[in-house]
């Protein structure tokens, strides 16, 4: 898997569909988007400078997801390259929004959209504002 460079507000993250993901017509099974977009959201992190396993140990920000929609458009099937295009949408306190498309890289059709809603919070599960150094993530329309 390799990410995009540039530091930008929407950052894009391949991927290859594996035989394990795929169910016998292979087709990607659809909980798979899910993981997909949380490869996403890390990526999104460290394109940024920030990595997410860091933000949980010494900042103590754990972002569960609260929500989670997909839309699919077109079924990716097993061996297609993957390009997950993950941005932040909103900040709102602690609720935070992304926003995900997946192209297949080959013919750059959309295969599905989706968003997630992540609640920021500490390891008591209490609600937590964004320290200082996250707020300028850049945020997208979605």
């Amino acid at each position: 898997m390799t990410t995009s460079t540039a530091p930008a507000a929407v950052v894009e993250a391949r991927v290859r569909v594996r035989y394990a993901e795929t169910d016998q017509m292979g087709v990607v099974y659809y909980a798979n988007y899910f993981v997909w977009f949380e490869v996403g959201r890390v990526e999104y992190f460290r394109a940024h400078g920030f990595s997410y396993s860091l933000m949980e140990r010494h900042d103590d920000c754990h972002l569960p997801v609260v929500e989670a929609k997909c839309r699919y458009k077109s079924p990716a099937r097993y061996d297609d390259a993957l390009v997950i295009r993950t941005r932040l949408t909103r900040r709102r306190g602690p609720i935070l929004h992304f926003a995900y498309e997946i192209v297949r890289e080959a013919d750059a059709e959309l295969l599905a959209t989706g968003e997630t809603v992540h609640v920021l919070v500490d390891a008591k599960f209490q609600a937590r504002e964004l320290p200082d150094r996250y707020l300028g993530l850049p945020i997208a329309e979605a």
